[in-house]
């Protein structure tokens, strides 16, 4: 029962928005607004703890080189840094590890809503509303939900089966949620400097990952993807606050950290030749080529003769002569020289 509250109380929510507006679109895109309301001020705590953390990366990186043979020790001394600085490093973790149970939450409460008792094609029977609210009497029974000319319960691919002109306008909403998504990952990259332990490489694909979920949004529910475009258009006014407040100005928390960044990162290529984790393996590779013996240095080997042929020493230990002066046929005997 308590796992079911989980769901009931935005379910609640949604249906108070729904009495307000008597629209399925505008109700999801307004509790989609409540939720980055929630989630707001930890983002905001999250990018100051990043911030912070990214201005520490000269003084890390200096660290690091210099207790590289003792972790013990370099842990110790990263964690008096963090305490001089007042830095936690799990700050920025925060908001990450709460999108995964919301993402479940509405994606359990927005599939409720078009639930199908008998299979595909029956009438809804909604999951986590009161039977006498006034969103479970709009569904009940019914076996599309409508909202601007757009059936939400319908998955995009499914529309597409329908035909190619309905298909589209499902297929324009998943372009469109891949565009904002895009600008959303734009506006961060454009003010974040790479750091030394992530390769360009992992940061392209941590800069277009989010479209490529958006992609996936065209095998969810088109009221799923009603939900995160209204979340994506708020976080793109979100990101434009947050480069506002931390980045306006040379002297702003935002300007320092790109400096530090920048210098963590050429300390990086000084000490090997950058970050991420194929500098980090060929640093530890060289660095295990230089514990190898010298090259003047001779290393003992035990030769084994080969079998069943014997060696210089045991014929000549007998005392026989090495030659018996007789010729040898290919066959193995000898020929005998003939007599004159």
């Amino acid at each position: 029962m308590i796992a079911i509250e989980f769901f009931q109380q935005p379910a609640r929510l949604l249906n108070w928005f729904y009495t307000l507006t008597h629209d399925y679109i505008l109700s999801i895109s307004m509790i989609a607004l409540v939720v980055m309301l929630v989630t707001s001020p930890l983002v905001l705590k999250s990018t100051k703890g990043m911030l912070e953390m990214q201005k520490l990366q000269p003084e890390m990186k200096k660290l690091q080189n210099l207790h590289r043979g003792d972790r013990q020790k370099l842990n110790e001394e990263m964690m008096k840094l963090y305490q001089e600085h007042k830095v936690n490093p799990l700050a920025s973790c925060l908001p990450l590890l709460l999108q995964m149970p919301v993402f479940i939450i509405m994606f359990r409460v927005l599939y409720g809503l078009t639930n199908r008792v008998a299979g595909p094609g029956s009438a809804f029977a909604p999951k986590y509303l009161a039977k006498d609210s006034e969103l479970y009497l709009s569904l009940v029974g019914k076996t599309e939900m409508k909202s601007w000319g757009i059936d939400l319960s319908l998955r995009p691919y499914q529309a597409l089966s329908h035909g190619f002109t309905k298909g589209l306008v499902y297929t324009g909403l998943v372009a469109m949620l891949c565009l904002l998504y895009f600008v959303q990952q734009r506006m961060i990259a454009s003010r974040n400097t790479a750091t030394p332990s992530m390769s360009p490489t992992m940061q392209k694909v941590m800069q277009y990952l989010p479209v490529l979920f958006g992609i996936f949004s065209f095998f969810y529910l088109t009221g799923l993807a009603i939900y995160y475009m209204a979340q994506a258009v708020f976080r793109i006014g979100l990101n434009y606050y947050i480069t506002f407040r931390f980045y306006k100005g040379e002297h702003s928390l935002g300007r320092v950290a790109q400096r530090a960044g920048e210098e963590a990162r050429e300390l990086a290529k000084k000490d090997g030749g950058g970050g991420g984790m194929f500098a980090q393996a060929k640093r530890e590779l060289n660095a295990a080529k230089q514990t190898k013996p010298a090259s003047g240095t001779t290393v003992s080997k035990r030769v084994t003769p080969p079998k069943n042929k014997p060696t210089p020493s045991s014929s000549h230990s007998k005392g026989r002569p090495a030659s018996t002066g007789r010729a040898v046929r290919p066959d193995g005997s000898r020929r005998v020289p003939k007599k004159k």
